[in-house]
């Protein structure tokens, strides 16, 4: 049974749930690392749709062509995307010992972030719309990517919850717009469950960090009854500040009753 999972209902139980942030990695095998059964189709598509998906630093090309050489395509950043479910993003020290910016990123299916709004940001300013992270992981992921050794995988999960189930989820409208159409009797068709399935590793030659991501949503009346029961959970104890920033409030009153339903 693999460490982690690809599916929303085997991913949630590794997810954080409310509570302060953690890094919540496993080590991961070979095997495990990326998708075993991908829709390529839906990759390509959206990357000839979307351009600008692909945002690359001089820096990039040569850690591009290293991944792409490891899954036996050519392309370099984006033909290795391509070719595989995950969306993939590079990280690269800024000179000896410094700190890691993004050098390059081919994301056919982000989660409400664009590749050109972070490219060449440091790790604390990629991350810096999510509250507690400068104080609660910042010196912990700096210390693992420093130490990170080529040759280990390691994996973590996360979780939000979209009013769509597209794998391209960039909101133009605000929350109270976007959820408006949620009741309680219909959140378990109109609202989304959508777990990330990241993972790291230090590419040996040229040494950088690929971060790949792997996208999987499903309705929230198709989860498991733990898992809504988890999701309800993770309503109750997420801190202010980060249900503000998700938008909660739009969808939590409604995940919460239909979850109290759903779990007698």
């Amino acid at each position: 049974m693999a460490s982690l999972g690809f599916s929303v209902d085997d991913l949630l139980p590794r997810a954080r749930g409310g509570g302060a942030l953690k890094m919540g990695l496993v080590a991961l095998s070979e095997s495990e690392w990326l998708e075993p059964d991908p829709d390529l189709a839906a990759r390509g598509a959206a990357f000839d749709a979307h351009p600008e998906s692909v945002q690359m630093t001089p820096a990039a090309v040569a850690p591009g062509q290293e991944i792409a050489a490891m899954l036996g395509v050519s392309g370099g950043l984006e033909g290795a995307a391509r070719s595989v479910w995950e969306d993939m993003c590079l990280l690269a020290p800024e000179g000896e010992g410094g700190a890691y910016l993004l050098i390059g990123a081919a994301v056919a299916f982000p989660t409400d972030w664009k590749p050109e709004d972070k490219l060449g940001l440091p790790l604390i300013g990629l991350h810096r719309p999510i509250h507690g992270y400068a104080d609660q992981l910042a010196s912990g992921v700096d210390h693992f990517m420093a130490k990170l050794k080529p040759g280990r995988i390691f994996g973590r999960c996360n979780w939000f919850v979209s009013p769509t189930p597209a794998l391209r989820w960039i909101d133009t409208e605000p929350p109270e717009v976007t959820f408006a159409h949620v009741t309680p009797e219909n959140a378990g068709e109109t609202l989304f469950v959508r777990c990330e399935r990241q993972t790291l590793r230090r590419l040996p030659d040229t040494g950088a960090i690929l971060f790949t991501i792997g996208v999987y949503r499903t309705p929230l009346g198709q989860l498991s009854a733990d898992n809504i029961a988890r999701m309800a959970q993770a309503m109750a104890t997420i801190p202010p500040e980060e249900a503000e920033r998700r938008g909660a409030a739009y969808f939590a009153p409604q995940l919460l009753s239909f979850a109290a339903k759903a779990t007698v």
